[in-house]
């Protein structure tokens, strides 16, 4: 949404948008090893160098000279699309169009899960429930730890207790600080997750967490925050961003083959391509309940 109305502080125009993409192999080129016309494939929006500072000890999502599919460079919100084939991987027929493209997003999670260092013993607390927080929500179940998750919206929290949330937060009835030390008997969480991502949810994350905890920011705002040096150094709080995901689709793709995420539910909407307009309005209408909202091109 911010790249469509112009307010992204990374995007670069005039652009086609789109990141999230499934579609079918059409025509192959010279050279092309492991696909086939007739192909389904999933894109990895994430373009690298291979050979700076970060591509060498295998950060290429943060690559010096990094370009998005649908942020940088056009992406695919169009009727065809050019790839190499380092960018694409085959996903079974038997998946359905509408289940590979949610893989994208959980690559995001699996990215911010392992940024985190997730592992079962940890209490993680999830700002924001929209669909950013609940991919994570799930990813951080699947992992087998403890989630907490926070929201404004009753709706959105009742969303993530189906999806296994171990406690929900509405943010404007409790003083969430005091409802995660109940819940934490006292200790607060060990992660900590931003999925709000305004200069005021990066403070409190931070007053959030416990001692030695993690904190995740996964926002580009940039407005500054005001965090003081001793609320981090005092209590020796790692904080790391999470930025797309690093060679994260392959196990993500297991994921799903293998039925441990089941995602149909969050897809809320569909429509016809040509009636993006409409669905760009249907998700920013606060009075709609939206998951993930799909374009088809097949209709």
């Amino acid at each position: 949404m911010h790249i469509y109305h112009g307010s992204s502080p990374v995007a670069t125009y005039p652009r086609v948008i789109g990141h999230e993409i499934a579609g079918e192999i059409i025509e192959i080129g010279e050279g092309v090893v492991d696909f086939a016309i007739g192909d389904h494939i999933v894109m990895d929006p994430v373009i690298s160098c291979g050979t700076c500072y970060q591509c060498r000890i295998k950060r290429k999502n943060v690559c010096s000279k990094l370009k998005v599919r649908g942020v940088h460079v056009d992406g695919g919100y169009q009727d065809f699309l050019v790839l190499p084939q380092k960018n694409i991987y085959k996903i079974p027929l038997s998946l359905s169009w509408e289940e590979a493209i949610m893989i994208e997003p959980f690559t995001i999670a699996e990215q911010v899960c392992s940024r985190a260092e997730i592992n079962k013993n940890d209490i993680v607390f999830v700002m924001g429930a929209g669909p950013v927080g609940l991919s994570i929500l799930r990813m951080v179940k699947l992992y087998g730890a403890t989630c907490f998750i926070s929201d404004v919206f009753d709706y959105k929290l009742q969303i993530a207790k189906q999806y296994g949330a171990d406690a929900i937060i509405n943010a404007k009835e409790v003083d969430v600080k005091d409802e995660i030390l109940k819940l934490t008997d006292s200790n607060s969480a060990t992660v900590v997750i931003d999925a709000v991502c305004s200069e005021r949810s990066f403070e409190q994350a931070i007053s959030y967490v416990c001692s030695a905890g993690r904190v995740i920011p996964l926002g580009f705002n940039k407005i500054p925050s005001a965090i003081s040096q001793l609320s981090i150094t005092a209590r020796e709080i790692d904080v790391r961003g999470s930025r797309l995901h690093n060679d994260k689709f392959p196990k993500v793709i297991d994921y799903f083959i293998n039925g441990d995420l089941q995602v149909a539910d969050m897809i809320t909407h569909r429509f016809s391509f040509t009636e993006i307009h409409n669905a760009i309005s249907l998700i920013e209408d606060p009075e709609v309940y939206n998951g993930k909202v799909v374009l088809l091109f097949n209709e």
